[in-house]
């Protein structure tokens, strides 16, 4: 179980700020009751009289006519998360543990069944993608997937992911509804600890190199940097596929410092939000690991939040060709604020735009050139599997857009065979175009 942020590491914000805000969230609001709609907006810390009031009044009435007894921070817990409730799919509370947990996925080693995961408003639990080499990819769990049920117990809201964690060496079962499936089924999974090696490499060919990067870690970008030293030292390098299929993202920092490692000037990627913290732009400094060869990305379906962020910078400064499937369309951004008792708060505070000033939210990074699965039959969870079709997700710019279609997740190895086809198109061209005497 990953999400996709860090506990107290804003994407695109700094430490600092996000810290007071946190602080200046957790101070006790103050009452007012102002019905002027501008004040809301002027004084968000202001809570109208009546509202409290009215809450008070509900409170009291659980407390006094509910069936059974209801513990006073259980209801207090209730109310909070309610708050969140009906924003977006990213803004979620955490208790102590949750939050810890949250923290600790970062460092790329946590004990689970290694999955990527969103609760949905019935509770159960969408697959954003499993990650490579863990115990649910290995059990042939699927982005697209819906987890509906938990050693065959359904998912209450409180417990939320929770139950996906565990000892190494115990057993989790799974119920599973899959998109073209009659009805849902089970899987068993032995839970392990996840040890994600977030970059992988090799050849494809002499001289064509070939990175896989499964998610944004804190090490990720230096080991980014190891691979392509290591595939270089084994002859020229001509070009490069990036395989960033099924990456839900991570830390946004990470994506950052890959894309500048390919750039060698031109902005990256900027974030805008209501208030001036969230408002932040990266852009890339001198020097290009790669100097100048081609680039192609590989992407589809499960590419998400990070990942988008990176191969939209790499194209919108013309530095790679994009291969694959309609991204994921997460172009949000989640601030994690820290609270006083231990507990944390996960609210979408603003939007990733490209170079080019597109938003990425509920439409994702468009490839240059598309690929299908095999066959629609051997894949049918993929249909309508992006963030366009989550329940209560924040409206894209360009959303309702004629035309638009959600991607494909892309599995095995015909896409990295396509991705190459498509890089050697691209270093034959820089070829032709190159002086003579520098061919």
């Amino acid at each position: 179980m990953r999400s996709f942020l860090p506990l107290a590491l804003l994407l695109a914000l700094a430490g600092a700020p996000a810290l007071a805000l946190a602080q200046e969230t957790a101070k006790e609001p103050e009452v007012g009751a102002s019905d002027d709609p501008s004040a809301a907006e002027t004084a968000p810390s202001k809570v109208p009289l009546e509202e409290i009031r009215r809450y008070v009044a509900v409170f009291n009435a659980v407390k006094e006519a509910y069936v059974e007894p209801v513990e006073d921070r259980k209801l207090m817990q209730s109310a909070i998360r309610g708050l969140l409730l009906d924003l977006d799919p990213h803004s979620i509370y955490f208790d102590k543990e949750d939050a810890q947990a949250y923290d600790e996925q970062t460092s790329g080693a946590y004990e689970g069944i290694g999955v990527d995961l969103l609760q949905q408003p019935d509770n159960t639990l969408l697959v954003v993608s499993p990650i490579d080499d863990t115990p649910a990819a290995k059990a042939g769990i699927k982005a697209g997937d819906v987890i509906v049920a938990i050693n065959g117990k359904p998912i209450e809201k409180t417990d939320g992911m929770e139950p996906l964690r565990g000892k190494p060496g115990s057993k989790v079962t799974l119920t599973i509804a899959r998109e073209g499936t009659a009805k849902p089924f089970d899987v068993s999974l032995v839970r392990d600890t996840i040890r994600i090696a977030s970059v992988r490499s090799r050849l494809l060919e002499p001289g064509y190199g070939y990175v896989r990067i499964s998610a944004f870690q804190t090490e990720t970008a230096a080991d980014f940097q190891k691979h392509v030293a290591d595939l270089k030292a084994k002859g020229t390098l001509r070009g490069l596929v990036l395989d960033l299929r099924s990456n839900p993202g991570g830390l946004l920092l990470a994506a950052v410092q890959i894309a500048d490692d390919l750039l060698d000037k031109g902005n990256i990627v900027s974030t805008r939000g209501r208030i001036v913290v969230s408002d932040s732009r990266f852009d890339a400094t001198p020097g290009d690991l790669l100097d100048g060869a081609p680039v192609v990305v590989l992407v589809d379906a499960g590419s998400a939040s990070a990942s988008e962020v990176l191969a939209g910078a790499l194209r919108d400064n013309q530095r790679a060709r994009i291969v694959g499937s309609r991204t994921f369309g997460k172009g949000s951004v989640q601030t994690v604020l820290p609270l006083d008792n231990g507990d944390s708060v996960k609210l979408t505070t603003a939007r990733y735009y490209t170079p080019s000033g597109k938003s990425i939210q509920a439409r994702g990074i468009v490839p240059d050139v598309e690929l299908h699965p095999e066959s629609v039959d051997k894949q049918p969870e993929i249909i309508d599997y992006s963030e366009a079709t989550l329940p209560g997700h924040l409206r894209g710019d360009d959303e309702g857009q004629e035309g638009y279609a959600a991607g494909e997740v892309l599995d095995g190895e015909k896409p990295i065979t396509a991705a190459l086809a498509e890089l050697k198109k691209q270093v034959a061209s820089t070829a032709a175009k190159a002086p003579a005497g520098r061919r």
